[in-house]
């Protein structure tokens, strides 16, 4: 044979070659190269919207964050203001007692006072009748003179 038919035969060789390849072999690589192009293309708009998610939960979370540091401010606030209030109210009840206090121990300083002074006074009249007695010689009845008594004690 010679070259030329050898270079014929072999042309047509590849062009059936091509054409079995353009036909059967290149149409399902072109489908995956396509469909692997799609699918970087889907997890490429994906990472974006998951970067696009993340910065919204960053956002919200630090927004959450703010709001409760505001509201734990707030309850600090609060309690101290509550305990603030609590050791007024403490300190009024403590200076009502000790008033009560006082004055419970003034009254009964009173009370005493006056229950030496009728202690003292009654000596006073037991003295009296007893050197009026010495001074006149003779047994002064207590129980005639009641009167007498009373008004001593008075002006004492």
């Amino acid at each position: 044979m010679s070259i030329t038919a050898t270079l014929i035969i072999q042309a047509i060789v590849f062009l059936i070659l091509v054409g079995f390849t353009m036909k059967f072999v290149w149409p399902p690589i072109t489908a995956a190269l396509d469909e692997r192009a799609k699918k970087i293309a889907e997890g490429l708009s994906a990472a974006d919207k998951a970067k696009a998610d993340l910065a919204i939960a960053n956002k919200r979370v630090e927004e959450q964050l703010s709001s409760a540091r505001e509201d734990a401010a707030k309850r600090l606030a609060d309690a101290e203001r509550l305990a603030q209030s609590m050791v007024e109210q403490a300190k009024g009840r403590a200076n009502e007692e000790a008033a009560k206090i006082v004055a419970a121990a003034k009254a009964e300083a009173e009370q005493a006072s006056a229950q030496a002074r009728e202690a003292l006074r009654e000596q006073v009249a037991v003295l009296a009748v007893k050197g009026a007695e010495q001074i006149l010689r003779k047994e002064v009845n207590a129980a005639v003179h009641a009167d007498l008594l009373g008004r001593l004690k008075t002006e004492l």
